[in-house]
């Protein structure tokens, strides 16, 4: 197992929290195989999983209280390990990986409306009485609405990538590169953020320090974020993620495509993006819900 999730790691550029889980979860099946067969899960008995096998693990791990969506992931992390498992090591269980997993509901995203977005920038603003931690605070929540950035890829900038240019590579999950457009207002948020710092690190230093100079803190955005979404009466999915997600889908409600918000966003399959269709279709059927006058009839 440990060579499986080095692999992954090493080809694929799964992150560290993705790796724990996947070893969490596999490890679990294989717990599972051991009291099934009344043995360590060894060679023989890994080639001998049928959909017997599989399926009452998946049982067992539903009877444990998992959900569709961490079913459908742990179910993932397993097929994963037996296409490894057949490719790397000739120990082959077909039966495992033609296993269908639980019907998981797409979860809509939850933007918030674009008078919202320009409100949630300027409230946090007055999180911080220090000017230069308002200031830092403001530009990284104007990167990500703005930029459609991750709250990590924001912070894992560093002081080199200042003054920000016209376009901006980042690199994103599974280590896919991709180029933003930095709009103006972004460059000047971060640039008025830079004039007022304190400190003066080194190139190879993150862009966004913490009141130390070290490394900005993520869980100190959501902070300011969680504070300016209660001062405006904003529900709690207004997150700093909420603004990737309303980057996108103002973008589609403007007449952007599905596939250039795709690349803007560094999604590997445009299967993901489409799930900002779905935002848009419910707004549409609200909007025609409360104006049309045989849907009020």
């Amino acid at each position: 197992m440990e060579e499986w999730l080095a692999q992954l790691e090493a080809v694929r550029g799964l992150s560290p929290r993705t790796i724990t889980a996947y070893r969490r979860d596999v490890s679990g099946y294989l717990g599972f195989l051991a009291l099934h067969n009344g043995g360590p899960a060894g060679r023989a008995a890994l080639g001998r999983v049928g959909t017997a096998e599989a399926r009452a693990w998946m049982a067992r791990e539903r009877g444990r209280g998992l959900g569709p969506r961490s079913m459908s992931r742990a179910l993932s992390a397993v097929k994963s390990f037996h296409a490894w498992l057949a490719e790397a090591q000739g120990i082959e269980a077909p039966a495992v990986t033609a296993t269908r997993g639980p019907r998981v509901k797409p979860r809509l995203p939850r933007p918030v409306a674009p008078d919202a977005a320009r409100a949630l920038i300027a409230a946090v603003a007055a999180q911080s009485l220090e000017p230069w931690i308002a200031a830092r605070d403001v530009a990284v929540v104007t990167l990500l609405y703005g930029g459609g950035l991750r709250i990590s890829e924001a912070l894992g900038l560093r002081q080199a990538d200042a003054p920000l240019p016209a376009s901006l590579r980042i690199r994103g999950k599974g280590g896919r590169e991709r180029m933003v457009p930095v709009l103006p207002a972004v460059r000047a948020a971060v640039e008025h953020y830079r004039d007022l710092c304190p400190f003066e690190p080194g190139a190879q230093a993150p862009l966004f320090l913490g009141q130390r100079g070290g490394a900005l803190n993520p869980r100190l955005v959501q902070k300011a974020m969680a504070a300016a979404r209660m001062q405006l009466g904003l529900p709690a999915t207004a997150t700093p993620h909420a603004l990737r997600h309303s980057f996108a889908t103002h973008l589609l409600e403007a007449g952007g495509d599905l596939r250039t918000i795709q690349e803007l966003l560094g999604h590997a399959s445009l299967a993901t993006t489409q799930v900002y269709t779905g935002v848009d279709q419910v707004r549409l059927m609200e909007a025609y819900a409360a104006a049309h006058p045989k849907a009020r009839g």
